[in-house]
C-alpha cells in the first residue's frame, strides 16, 4: 500500500476568506455555533419539537401562512428538483419564466422529467414583463408556471406581484427559486399567490449550504399527494410491494417528506441534524433583526456596492430598476485580465468575488453583499482591495473615489 499523504490527517484549518461573491457567504457566527450541538434521534421528542419550531420560523421568512412550510434535506437545488419532480408528470407543460442561468435549470430538471417545455425570455441584464407571461400562459395553457426570483448569474430580480392570481386564473400551479434572495429581499409567498417557494442558507440567510427551506400551499399539497393514488390505490402507508408513489424520485418525493414532517411522523430518511439546527438558527437571527431592516441593509449595501464601483469609472450590469439588492455585475474593462483580479483579489486581500456564466462569462464580475457580510465595513474593504487589484492591472481610475462614495449612498435616504 502507498503511504497516505500527511496532509490527510491535519486538521482542517481553511483560510479566512471574505467571500463577497453571489454565493456562497460567510455564514453567521451563531449559526457555526448552533451546528456544534449535540445529534439526537429523529425522532426524539426534541428533535420533531425542533422540527415544528423550524416550521413555525420560516412562515413569516416566506411571508406565509402555509402549514406545509419546512425543510428539504439537501441543497438549495434538492428543493427546486423535489418541487418540480413532485408537481410535474412526464408531458405536462411547463411555462418556463427564463432570464438567466437558473431558469436554464429550471429547464434542464425538467427535460429529465420528461415535461413539455414552453418558455418566456427576456434578455440577459432583463427581466419578464408580467403582460408577457400572461399571454405565453394563455397561449400554451401550461400546468406549470416555474420561475427564478433573483437569478444571481445575471443580478437580476424578476417582478411577482400578480404572478399567483394569474396562474389560479388559468388553473396553473405557480414555482418559484427563490434561493438567493430569501432573507435578504422581501419574499411574499401568500401575497403573490405562489403555490411553491424554495430557498437556500448559503445566501442571504448566511448559513451554510446543505438545507433547503420550502413552502407549499394547500392547493399544491393536494397535488402533491394525490399522486400517490394514480396507480392500484396504493398510498404512503402501502409502499412495501416495491411500486411506491408514482413520481421520478424518492428522495425528492414530497407527498413522503411531507408526511416525515406531519403529525404522521412517517420515516422517509434520516433528518440532518446539525444542519436543521442551522436552518434553525439562521431563521433566529433573521427575524430577530427584523424582516425589513434586514430587507433595508441589504438595498444598502447593495446601493454603496453600486455606487463605488461607478465612482471608479466601472460600468454595472443590467437594468437598476429590477437589480438584485444583493449582487451586483460589473464589467470588466478593456484590457484588463479579469481573472488575474479575481486572483489578486483572492492572495493579497483574503477577498472573493464571482466570476460569470454564459455569455457573461469573461465579461463581468458579480460582487456579493448579502446575510452576514452585507455590512457597510465589508463593502468598503471590499472596493478599497478592487481598486488596489485594478490599479495592479494598470487600470487608470480615480483613486479613492469608491469608498467615499459607498458611504454616502449607504446613507442616503
Amino acid at each position: 500500500m502507498s503511504e497516505l499523504d500527511p496532509l490527510l490527517f491535519g486538521e482542517i484549518d481553511p483560510p479566512q476568506r471574505l467571500l463577497m461573491g453571489p454565493g456562497p457567504i460567510n455564514a453567521h457566527p451563531r449559526v457555526l455555533r448552533a451546528m456544534s450541538a449535540d445529534l439526537l434521534g429523529q425522532f426524539d421528542p426534541e428533535m420533531t419539537g425542533f422540527m415544528n419550531q423550524v416550521m413555525a420560523l420560516y412562515r413569516p421568512v416566506f411571508g406565509t401562512e402555509n402549514k406545509w412550510t419546512m425543510l428539504v434535506d439537501g441543497t438549495a437545488r434538492s428543493a427546486i428538483e423535489a418541487s418540480l419532480v413532485s408537481l410535474v408528470t412526464p408531458g405536462d407543460t411547463v411555462l418556463v419564466v427564463n432570464f438567466g442561468r437558473f431558469g436554464l435549470l429550471l429547464i434542464e430538471i425538467l427535460q429529465r422529467i420528461g415535461a413539455k417545455i414552453e418558455t418566456v425570455e427576456a434578455p440577459w441584464g432583463e427581466t419578464v414583463p408580467m403582460e408577457a407571461i400572461a399571454e405565453a400562459l394563455a397561449r400554451t395553457g401550461a400546468k406549470v408556471v416555474a420561475t427564478v426570483h433573483g437569478d444571481t448569474s445575471t443580478t437580476m430580480a424578476q417582478p411577482l406581484e400578480g404572478l399567483g392570481e394569474l396562474c389560479r386564473a388559468a388553473g396553473a400551479y405557480s414555482y418559484v427559486d427563490a434561493t438567493a434572495t430569501i432573507g435578504g429581499m422581501e419574499i411574499a409567498a401568500d401575497r403573490w399567490g405562489v403555490d411553491v417557494v424554495t430557498g437556500g442558507l448559503q445566501k442571504c440567510l448566511g448559513g451554510p449550504s446543505g438545507s433547503a427551506p420550502i413552502t407549499i400551499s394547500d392547493r399544491a399539497a393536494e397535488l402533491i399527494f394525490s399522486r400517490r393514488h394514480v396507480e392500484k390505490g396504493i398510498v404512503r402507508d402501502d409502499i412495501a410491494d416495491g411500486q411506491g408513489p408514482r413520481i421520478g424520485s424518492n428522495y425528492f418525493d414530497l407527498a413522503m417528506i411531507m408526511d416525515y414532517w406531519s403529525e404522521k411522523r412517517l420515516n422517509h430518511h434520516t433528518e440532518a441534524t446539525s444542519m436543521l439546527y442551522a436552518a434553525r438558527e439562521c431563521a433566529r437571527v433573521a427575524l430577530g433583526e427584523g424582516l425589513q431592516t434586514r430587507f433595508t441593509r441589504h438595498a444598502e449595501a447593495g446601493r454603496a456596492m453600486t455606487a463605488g464601483l461607478r465612482a471608479m469609472g466601472l460600468t454595472v450590469f443590467g437594468a437598476d430598476a429590477t437589480r438584485m439588492t444583493n449582487v451586483t455585475g460589473v464589467y470588466i474593462p478593456d484590457g484588463v485580465d479579469g481573472e488575474a483580479v479575481r486572483t489578486a483579489m483572492r492572495t493579497q486581500f483574503e477577498i472573493e468575488i464571482g466570476t460569470a456564466f454564459g455569455p457573461l462569462a469573461g465579461r463581468i464580475w458579480r460582487l456579493g453583499a448579502m446575510g452576514y457580510n452585507a455590512q457597510k465595513h465589508k463593502v468598503l474593504i471590499t472596493l478599497g482591495a478592487l481598486e488596489v487589484c485594478l490599479r495592479m492591472q494598470g487600470f487608470a481610475l480615480p483613486l479613492g473615489e469608491a469608498v467615499p462614495a459607498a458611504m454616502q449612498a449607504w446613507d442616503a435616504a
